[in-house]
């Protein structure tokens, strides 16, 4: 398994989606500051069951517990927004809403990565991360 990637946030992202489509609940993937804030993020959206960390050689290890065993996942769709080769930047009022209201956008703003909601309350604008429902 390499431990390089050129667009980490849709290596995870691939990894949960996928994970979701065959039934896993568990996924382990190398771990980075940014990947650890947006599963903490999908946590308290309640799209998460748990996040941890655990330590190991050569870097740590980000454990993602997407559903409890016997329960159906909450994520239906989750999609990156902004690509390596074209990123997506957004002002605080031109921030989408997904899916009426059911869904929600990571943004990563200049306070760090916030949701959609976050972001127009702080009138935040950024670069749009990703998209969940």
């Amino acid at each position: 398994m390499s431990l390089q990637s050129t667009d980490p946030i849709a290596d995870l992202l691939t990894r949960i989606r996928n994970a979701v489509l065959v039934g896993k609940n568990e996924i382990r993937v190398p771990s980075s500051k940014l990947k650890v804030t947006i599963a903490k993020q999908l946590k308290k959206s309640n799209y998460l069951s748990e996040v941890k960390v655990e330590a190991g050689k050569p870097r740590d290890v980000l454990v993602i517990t997407i559903n409890k065993l016997g329960e159906n996942s909450t994520i239906t769709e989750i999609t990156r927004l902004s690509k390596p080769g074209r990123r997506v930047y957004v002002g605080a009022g031109e921030i989408p809403r997904v899916k009426n209201g059911r869904g929600m956008v990571l943004i990563s703003t200049s306070k760090g990565v916030v949701t959609g909601q976050t972001a127009i309350k702080e009138r935040l604008g950024g670069e749009l991360l990703l998209k969940v429902y």
